[in-house]
């Protein structure tokens, strides 16, 4: 039987699409969503899976069919990933492993199908077409071999990034860009409670991020190079 929590992801993922948080009038529907996901056992574990970190139209390519099937599927049980969050080869086996997911199979067996049970699952011409969008606008990964990872502030930046994501080369921001770049992966970061959240959960020894802003710095794309 189907639990009476499981529309709650989707209402409250249209309260972010919607953008309540301060643009739109929250609707009676999205508000008690709101609420019965506060109030859900299992809430609060999808909704940490990943931070919010873009909203649709800030999607590469917005108004592609890519874009769209992201924002109608991905959206279902976590905040809407970046393109960016892994490199090209990895993608294929994330889009994989989350479609299973999403018709109802996966690593927890009748649990996950029941909370599956009120999500959407795209066809597979839609899956095609999601991986291709997603493959196009992935992460460009730093080469492994990159001096600057030869650093201690390189070890640094790779124990912190690769975290959460592909490693990104230095040349994907000039160096005017990097420090907001390294901020928002801060908060996002405090967000998870991995590194600059808990202090109690913080790396040891912890990690200078001023001194990753100055490698990336070093290593950054020149304006107007692409």
């Amino acid at each position: 039987m189907a639990r009476p929590w499981l529309p709650v992801v989707i209402f409250w993922v249209v309260s972010l699409l919607i953008g309540v948080h301060g643009h739109a009038a929250e609707s009676p529907e999205t508000a008690q969503a709101r609420k019965l996901w506060a109030q859900s056992p299992h809430g609060r574990m999808l909704e940490r899976i990943l931070p919010p970190a873009v909203e649709p139209q800030q999607l590469p390519e917005p108004h592609t069919e890519g874009a769209r099937l992201m924002s109608r599927y991905c959206v279902q049980c976590h905040h809407l990933p970046s393109p960016q969050m892994h490199a090209a080869a990895r993608w294929q086996s994330v889009v994989e492993r989350m479609v299973w997911r999403m018709r109802g199979q996966g690593n927890m067996g009748a649990l996950m199908k029941d909370m599956m049970a009120s999500v959407a699952a795209p066809a597979d011409p839609e899956v095609a077409a999601l991986a291709a969008y997603l493959r196009k606008h992935a992460q460009r990964e730093i080469d492994p071999k990159h001096p600057a990872l030869q650093t201690g502030a390189g070890q640094m930046y790779s124990l912190a990034c690769s975290q959460c994501h592909a490693l990104p080369d230095p040349q994907r921001h000039t160096a005017g860009e990097w420090p907001g770049v390294v901020k928002r992966m801060q908060e996002h970061m405090a967000w998870a409670t991995t590194i600059v959240g808990v202090r109690e959960l913080r790396t040891n020894p912890e990690l200078d991020t001023a001194e990753i802003v100055r490698l990336l710095q070093r290593h950054a794309r020149r304006d107007g190079n692409r």
